[in-house]
């Protein structure tokens, strides 16, 4: 058994839950551990099951941080110290409770103050808590975790939409597998800020304007699942999912009954009659006549507009409503952490289909990215004496294999600055922000000069993000060297070290003086990485036992 805890710090409060979590039951579905939750083929395999949480402790502050970032872009000090009030009596209880581990996340709100960085200092100072600001993507796939962990799909499609205060996370899954996430700037405390801060009933004008604002910033996004289900508007989706606060409580307000899966779910012919009755009331009549918070009283108008507007897109009828959110996805993650230790198959399987899913957006050449991320995997293999890095680093060379050359589609010339640039400003479920800025580096520097101090996105890595960058860049280009014309006429490559010389054994056609050529005039990076040279030969023929004669 563990004892794990997780906080949520949203733009509209900041919660804690503290669980007793059983060793999982594996293969509960029939399976083993999930290779991917974002992986491989969909229905293929099936994650462990934990045992139902144990509450041990819950506790919730109403801190709104998303009412200054929203409309000053900081946080003032005084909702910085009601905060750190909070998060310090959230540690005496993890304390109390004698908690193994605990992780807290924040979100929009965290991530966009200008002064975000002090608020997680002085929560580490005042209040003896790590705080680490996740990007949207992560949030994704933590409620991800959590839905999959609450919700049997089977091979079914879902739609997972997660409505916080300050972002709404859009998850597409097949089975277990995502096929796109996207985060979006459409929260439910940052259009209360925006479009009802008058604490007013609202009118046709201002309900026409939130929902022209939901649909403007929801569009590129319901056309890239509408593609991805490569159908009609709707079809394929056999399954909409909803996730947060306002979802629970719609829910109870606008139950379906009958609902087919676990949890509960929302009528959404229901939910629109009950969006009429609330814009007609002020937040204080709401609370009173639904019985609602008066921090969820303002907030429940805008989340049933993003709602509606979901299922309106993909013509659904009804909600499911597990009952999960983050701080529920934050503890399987934990537990999958303490139980099951790195699922390094598992990590690169979901960072590969996320670059996947990212080049085909730019219409990368996918058979000569994966064609150079196998052999830069097998040259990081033959390497490790020499650079020492770990698997996940080696999922990171992987990501920068796939996508070395993305930045084609802006323009060849100068285009490894057009994929860094393009890796740096995207979102990849599985990498955190730093790891994302080493993989766009590694990409950056595939070609053309090698990194120095006087670039600016090489000197803003770490110390060890540089040293990272170095190995695995010269790796990169040495795989990229291999398949220079983009015909696969290497099919294969293994390499030995011999004293100071790295020897590349490949197999494939005859014919390759142009990859051997630029396989040379490519090494000088890893000479200077490394401080190996290359050299290329022939595979040696494999031997094959003598036929009988007859």
């Amino acid at each position: 058994m563990a004892r794990l805890a997780a906080i949520d710090i949203g733009s509209n409060a900041i919660r804690l839950r503290i669980v007793d979590v059983d060793p999982p039951a594996l293969g509960a579905f029939g399976g083993g551990r999930e290779p991917a939750l974002a992986g491989g083929p969909a229905g293929a395999h099936d994650a462990p099951r934990f045992h139902p949480f144990r509450d041990v402790h819950a506790d919730r502050a109403s801190v709104r941080l998303g009412h200054d970032v929203f409309t000053k872009g900081r946080l003032e000090s005084g909702v910085i110290g009601a905060a750190c009030e909070a998060l310090r009596r959230f540690r005496t209880a993890m304390d109390a409770a004698k908690v193994d581990r605990y992780r807290a996340v924040a979100t929009s709100a965290a991530r966009e103050a200008q002064n975000g960085d002090l608020f997680v200092e002085r929560a580490a100072r005042e209040a003896g808590v790590h705080v680490e600001v996740i990007e949207g993507i992560e949030e994704a796939r933590l409620v991800q975790l959590a839905v999959l962990e609450r919700v049997a799909l089977g091979d079914r499609t879902a739609l997972l939409v997660d409505i916080g205060g300050g972002s709404t996370e859009l998850t597409l899954l097949r089975g277990r597998r995502a096929v796109f996430s996207r985060s979006l700037p459409l929260g439910t405390v940052r259009m209360v800020e925006t479009f009802l801060e008058d604490r007013r009933p609202v009118d046709a004008g201002h309900r026409r304007l939130v929902e022209e604002y939901v649909d403007r910033v929801m569009v590129d996004a319901t056309r890239e699942i509408v593609e991805l289900l490569g159908e009609g508007s709707g079809a394929g989706i056999d399954l909409l999912v909803g996730t947060g606060g306002n979802i629970e409580t719609l829910a109870d307000l606008c139950p379906q009954p009958g609902a087919p899966v676990e949890g509960r779910a929302i009528d959404v012919a229901a939910m629109s009659r009950l969006l009429d009755e609330l814009v007609s009331k002020t937040p204080e009549e709401r609370a009173q006549i639904y019985g609602l918070r008066p921090d969820r009283a303002d907030t429940i108008v805008p989340a049933a507009t993003i709602l509606g507007r979901v299922a309106q897109s993909f013509v659904q009828p009804f909600i499911v409503a597990p009952g999960v959110g983050l701080k529920e996805g934050v503890l399987v993650d934990l537990a999958h952490a303490h139980f099951l230790g790195p699922d390094f198959r598992g990590e690169a399987a979901a960072v590969s289909d996320a670059c996947t899913r990212l080049g085909r957006r730019y219409h990368f050449d996918e058979q000569h990215g994966a064609l150079v991320a196998r052999f830069a995997e097998r040259l990081f293999d033959d390497l490790a004496p020499r650079h020492r890095l770990g698997q996940r680093d080696r999922i990171l060379l992987r990501a920068a294999a796939l996508l070395h050359d993305i930045g084609d589609f802006v323009r060849y010339e100068g285009h490894h600055k057009h994929s860094y640039y393009i890796i740096a400003h995207s979102d990849l479920m599985g990498l955190t922000p730093e790891e994302r800025a080493i993989v766009a580096n590694i990409a950056r520097y595939h070609r053309k000069s090698p990194p120095s101090m006087d670039h600016d996105n090489f000197r803003a890595l770490s110390r060890d993000a540089r040293a990272k960058v170095k190995a695995m860049a010269s790796i990169l280009r040495i795989a990229d060297a291999l398949d220079r014309e983009h015909r696969a006429k290497v099919a294969d490559v293994s390499g030995r070290i011999e004293e100071d010389t790295l020897v590349l054994e490949v197999q494939g056609a005859e014919d390759r003086a142009l990859e051997e050529w630029t396989v040379v005039a490519k090494a000088g990076m890893l000479r200077d990485a490394l401080g190996l040279d290359v050299r290329m030969v022939d595979a040696t023929p494999r031997s094959h036992p003598p036929t009988s004669g007859g």
